[in-house]
């Protein structure tokens, strides 16, 4: 899920190519480029979703690729416990 920076509505996405710079998100809903988002991401075993901050970078048919912005260790963890995820 993910929101434009500033709006209440959430928009679904599957978020893929999770990297510590960014990642690209399906969703039928793609924000504009250069738009401020925020996806929420939830990890197994974690009672409440981290909130990242993003920039769109580019966008396609079929979702966006968004870039983080700074991040605090917290952040960095979780992005860093979802690329692990995902290799396995």
């Amino acid at each position: 899920m993910f929101s434009r920076k500033g709006e209440e509505q959430q928009i679904s996405g599957t978020a893929t190519d999770i990297s510590l710079g960014g990642m690209f998100i399906e969703t039928t809903e793609p924000a504009a480029f250069g738009a401020e988002v925020v996806i929420q991401v939830r990890l197994p075993g974690q009672p409440a979703p981290f909130a990242l901050p993003a920039v769109v970078r580019w966008v396609r048919p079929g979702g966006m690729g968004v870039q983080f912005r700074m991040l605090g260790a917290r952040e960095t963890h979780t992005i860093t416990e979802l690329v692990r995820a995902g290799k396995k």
